[in-house]
């Protein structure tokens, strides 16, 4: 009997999920673009998948927000709108600590969310999975021609020869896939996600992952690219990749999806590996004020302490709006911490905005990287390249570093490109870009 489906709350968002097993580890199968959870279990190959799954964890799977069983929303969410979804089904299914099973759009979601809170992690496995989206679509032509298929045949199951292409003469899982694509989102959803998946690229914060990693790819893939498994395996530290011959991306169809499971199941209930929590992926914010010295000499220094105390309940004010951490002030500007790039971002504009009535204008910068937690400081390379992105900036302006910029894909968020930039005592070029408001 397939699971009870409930809801889990994400802000103002339903998100459907199903727990279902017993087993002593907590799984967590974060699916790809579009799911069903209740139509998982109509097709006798996923069916088993899952109760293997089930034989040896405690599995939660969920559709993602616009998807599935899930609330449809207006704008489809980016990652850390996902990122919140993924923590909620956690905490709504008692999950303090789980691994994550995520399968091709769904691994990005999961290398994000890993590198991110690294406590509530054990361990990832990855299939077929990518960081960036010309690993699933490489030119705009082959895009083009998936969106064309999504207007005249979304439904029908026609795309089972990309995605299962030795399933493509079976009329029955033919049938079952088309109701799949039918239940798992409408045409024009559809269209839109993809068009927010083509944004996706987290190769930047691959290297920012810290717990024990599984890749498994086909080497035949039709949809994504056996390269797209190997660069994720190659850039996080110490994972192990596992390539099979076939043609299929779906993971419970072909004759090694026995393998596959097989696979899975060693990697996740062999030894445990203990998650150094002192290393996480965390998006800083510097921001300072414009002019300060020259302020402060023109208003006399109890007016200007007012001014700076007015400032800073403005500043910690919008950090709480927006679920940041405040680190420290540095003089007249403030270093926080997101686990959110987008809501990173989001909160730096505001006080921009917020601080100019007071007759002052600040500048912020913003970057995403591994971070080191030292008590209540934070440290490292990405904080320096933060620090040195806000020197960058002009009066009420936001700077993003690249990280920032492809990690904030479909949040609605807008860039202008300001090149490449040398950043004092970084090695290399970085790209930067202005948040456009």
């Amino acid at each position: 009997m397939q699971p009870v489906t409930q809801y889990a709350k994400s802000g103002t968002v339903h998100i459907a999920y199903q727990a279902f097993g017993d087993g002593p580890i907590n799984l967590v199968m974060v699916p790809g673009f579009v799911s069903n959870v209740e139509n998982y279990w109509d097709e006798p190959d996923f069916a088993r998948f899952l109760t293997r799954l089930g034989s040896y964890a405690r599995v939660v799977t969920f559709d993602k927000r616009g998807t599935g069983m899930s609330d449809r929303v207006v704008e489809l969410p980016g990652l850390d709108d996902r990122m919140d979804d993924l923590r909620a089904v956690m905490d709504a299914a008692g999950m303090e600590q789980a691994a994550l099973l995520g399968i091709s759009e769904g691994a990005p979601l999961c290398v994000l969310f890993a590198a991110t809170y690294p406590d509530r992690c054990r361990a990832l496995v990855l299939y077929g999975s990518f960081s960036r989206f010309s690993y699933w679509f490489p030119t705009e032509e082959a895009l083009a021609t998936f969106f064309g298929y999504v207007e005249r045949a979304w439904g029908t199951g026609g795309s089972v020869q990309r995605f299962a292409p030795s399933r493509a003469n079976d009329a029955v899982f033919q049938r079952w896939w088309g109701r799949n694509e039918r239940l798992g989102a409408s045409p024009a959803a559809v269209s839109a996600l993809m068009r927010m998946n083509s944004q996706i690229d987290i190769s930047g914060i691959l290297p920012a992952v810290r717990v024990p990693t599984l890749v498994i790819h086909r080497t035949g893939d039709k949809t994504v690219s056996v390269e797209g498994g190997r660069d994720v395996a190659a850039h996080i530290p110490g994972a192990r990749l596992i390539e099979f011959p076939g043609i299929d991306h779906l993971f419970y169809v072909g004759e090694n999806a026995d393998d596959i499971s097989d696979a899975i199941e060693e990697f996740l209930t062999g030894s445990r590996v203990p998650v150094p929590v002192d290393r996480v992926l965390a998006t800083v914010l510097f921001t300072d004020i414009v002019g300060s010295t020259e302020k402060a000499s023109a208003l006399g220094d109890r007016r200007w302490r007012d001014l700076l105390d007015n400032h800073h309940a403005t500043i910690r004010r919008n950090i709480a709006r927006f679920r940041g951490h405040e680190v420290k002030t540095t003089g007249d500007g403030f270093l926080a911490t997101f686990d959110g790039p987008a809501r990173g971002v989001r909160c730096a504009c505001a006080i921009a905005e917020e601080i100019r009535p007071l007759g002052i204008e600040v500048r912020a910068g913003l970057h995403t990287g591994e971070c080191e937690m030292t008590g209540d400081d934070v440290g490292g390379i990405a904080v320096h390249v933060g620090a040195r992105v806000a020197g960058l900036a002009r009066a009420n302006e936001v700077l993003v570093s690249s990280t920032v910029k492809d990690l904030v894909a479909g949040s609605g968020l807008r860039f202008g490109d300001r090149g490449s930039q040398v950043l004092r005592g970084i090695p290399g070029e970085w790209r930067i870009y202005a948040v456009e408001r």
